[in-house]
């Protein structure tokens, strides 16, 4: 693979101008945690990374996938997505999401405008996902995968759990949801992302509180089933966060180089489709 051949799993972007924000019941993004299409590719040919997989945010957008895809239809193949749906669309609205490039779904169970994967209505629009072959995205903190499992679970869709699981790193590797979550990953049900590690750390970069908590997702979901994301543009986060620092995580806790390359490129391009840059 050349070089560059390298995915950034999980990232948004924001075009206040060209797409409005609105108020989806939740945190509405300061110009300062925008970041449109353009800037997002110019951040990855700055950190030599070729593609990025966008995940339409809660914030701001919600089920309203406009902006996510008009990015990934001007970046000639360096960009899919992860958008945000509800339980009412169509199956012509799902086709005209996968044709844009979209590969999966994601279910944020911290708030409660958020669609849900409870009850009737869940498990049908769970259904409808796994019939296109789109994975679930599953964003959590805490112990909350342990109520969401079984209905995962039983749905049968492929799932990618986001930001290492959420775990409380002073609760400790025994914390009930990342004792659920290295299950998972034993049982190849699951691919987890090292991401967001700057939300859940206790301490400044390098975040060395996270250290056992990210061998023992390397260890059970192995770098078969690990992806990396950066987080860009860090909507929501008061502290100064930059590009650079999270990519350098990976290079740290993953120091072997064909391990890490299967993180950066080989796992992310098998479950999101991506193929090299020509």
């Amino acid at each position: 693979m050349p070089a560059l051949a390298r995915v950034d799993s999980h990232a948004h972007v924001f075009d206040p101008v060209a797409f409005p924000l609105r108020d989806t019941g939740g945190h509405m993004p300061g110009p300062a945690e925008c970041g449109t299409a353009q800037e997002f590719l110019t951040v990855l040919g700055a950190h030599q990374v070729s593609h990025g997989l966008l995940v339409n945010p809660q914030a701001g957008y919600a089920t309203d996938n406009r902006c996510m895809l008009n990015a990934i239809a001007r970046s000639q193949g360096r960009l899919k997505g992860v958008a945000l749906v509800d339980h009412g669309v169509t199956d012509a609205q799902l086709a005209e999401l996968q044709a844009g490039g979209v590969v999966g779904a994601r279910f944020n169970l911290l708030f409660a405008h958020a669609t849900s994967i409870r009850g009737r209505e869940g498990e049908v629009l769970l259904g409808r996902l796994r019939e296109l072959g789109w994975f679930a995205q599953i964003y959590y903190r805490d112990d909350s995968l342990l109520e969401a499992l079984p209905v995962l679970q039983s749905s049968g869709i492929a799932l990618v759990i986001d930001h290492c699981g959420g775990f409380d790193p002073d609760k400790g590797l025994q914390q009930a949801g990342f004792q659920a979550l290295l299950q998972l990953g034993r049982e190849g049900q699951a691919a987890v992302k090292l991401s967001g590690a700057f939300r859940l750390s206790k301490k400044p970069w390098p975040h060395s509180d996270l250290d056992p908590f990210i061998a023992a997702l390397l260890e059970a979901f192995t770098p078969d089933r690990c992806v990396w994301g950066s987080d860009w543009p860090f909507v929501r986060h008061p502290a100064r966060t930059d590009y650079g620092p999270q990519q350098r995580l990976l290079e740290r806790w993953v120091p072997d180089e064909d391990a890490r390359r299967k993180i950066e490129w080989d796992t992310p391009s098998r479950l999101f489709g991506f193929a090299p840059l020509r």
